[in-house]
């Protein structure tokens, strides 16, 4: 019988072999990557429903990228007093179409400053058009600075402050970043200002819907049979309305002497009455998915009551979708209001929104003279897109299907 030869085993490809890189981007050597791989393989095996939705969220980039933008975006609204270097409501027509200020490190005579600043504003006669504009006054220069000593102003209507973020050292000095309106007013403090209100509306308009949607589809697919059907037809009558001519009918029957607070809730409540339909049709058709589920049978026998059968066992188990359909609404609340608020049928001066500020676009003449005034449109825009791409990301990271 022949002689049997070992062939020498080739050696372990561990010691050559790259480091593994982990989910967090550190690197591990080979031996370790297996030990590593089971440890994550048991904390996804052990993970809650929303940790595996945050970790599929945090894979979409453009997601929490919007959502970090959406995050300063709410921190401008919070904010607001403390972030605008001037008041939104103080004018000095002087400064009328006032163009954006430049900020700059360089003198005329080519000095670099380490302190920013910006050169002052005068007005002088355009000799081809003989029309007054304004150009830079080289001669006076006004440095800028952080934490500078502004007009005084009340946070949240509450606290007494004269600090702002950033502005001119000097109080007295013009300062436009991004323009003035027709009343000589900072836009860019107006935008500011704006922000809380715009943002907020979706926000609580959301909440009304949120609250409207769960309890009526609730009980449109929870308990079936006449409930269903009355709140089914509901929907579809409102449904069958067009959106914007009720909301314009509606936002025209409110009274134009009400106080600004009543009439921003108002405006919520109104573009709320729509937006809960879409939502209790998403609610009734998980419900009447659920409602067979052993899970819903085991707390009917453990004797739990329909409220807490409805809201402690049934809604949690779709939440996600939930609040993933809610990111996605935001957006058409923000927009209506801006619509409604550009036709003077929403919110009104001395309110401060997007869609307020955007009023002043209606002249084209103006436009044309001063596209700085379409700033705000540009706010709406960013706002719109951020709350897209994070209600995308949400929605994958929801499916239960999604790898």
């Amino acid at each position: 019988m022949a002689q049997e030869t070992h062939k020498p085993r080739p050696a372990s490809p561990l010691p050559d072999a790259p480091l593994f890189s982990t989910t967090l981007g550190e690197d591990i050597d080979p031996p370790l990557a297996l030990n590593y791989l089971e440890d994550q393989r048991d904390e996804i095996y052990t993970a809650t429903q929303w940790q595996l939705t945050w970790w599929r969220f945090r894979r979409h980039k453009m997601a929490m990228a919007s959502l970090w933008l959406l995050a300063i975006l709410y921190l401008v609204a919070i904010f607001s007093e403390f972030i605008a270097p001037a008041d939104p409501n103080v004018y000095d027509e002087k400064y009328a179409y006032a163009p954006p200020q430049g900020i700059h490190f360089i003198d005329p005579s080519g000095t670099f400053h380490l302190r920013p600043f910006v050169y002052g504003l005068k007005s002088e006669r355009d000799q081809e058009t003989m029309r007054m504009v304004f150009v830079a006054d080289k001669e006076a220069m006004y440095p800028l600075g952080f934490f500078t000593v502004g007009e005084p102003t009340k946070f949240w209507g509450i606290f007494d402050m004269n600090r702002h973020l950033f502005g001119p050292l000097d109080p007295t000095a013009a300062f436009f970043p991004l323009g003035g309106d027709r009343l000589g007013r900072d836009m860019f403090s107006r935008i500011v200002y704006g922000t809380r209100i715009s943002m907020s509306v979706g926000l609580v308009g959301i909440l009304i819907s949120l609250a409207l949607g769960i309890f009526f589809g609730g009980i449109s697919g929870y308990y079936g049979g006449i409930w269903d059907t009355i709140i089914q037809r509901v929907i579809e009558f409102f449904r069958s309305i067009p959106t914007i001519p009720l909301w314009m009918g509606l936002s025209a029957a409110v009274p134009k002497d009400w106080s600004p607070l009543r009439m921003y809730f108002a405006i919520t409540v109104l573009l709320s009455l729509i937006g809960w339909t879409g939502l209790a049709r998403v609610v009734r058709g998980r419900f009447l998915s659920l409602r067979e589920e052993d899970f819903v049978l085991a707390a009917k026998l453990g004797g739990s009551s329909e409220m807490r059968i409805i809201f402690r066992h049934m809604v949690p188990s779709f939440a996600s979708h939930i609040i993933a359909s809610l990111t996605l609404s935001i957006p058409s609340v923000i927009l209506a209001e801006t619509a409604l608020s550009f036709l003077g049928l929403g919110l009104r001066p001395p309110v401060i929104s997007w869609g307020v500020l955007l009023q002043e676009s209606q002249n084209l003449r103006a436009v044309a003279t001063a596209p700085w005034l379409l700033a705000p449109g540009l706010a709406v825009v960013i706002a719109v897109l951020a709350f897209n791409f994070v209600g995308d990301g949400l929605r994958d990271a929801a499916d239960p299907y999604a790898l």
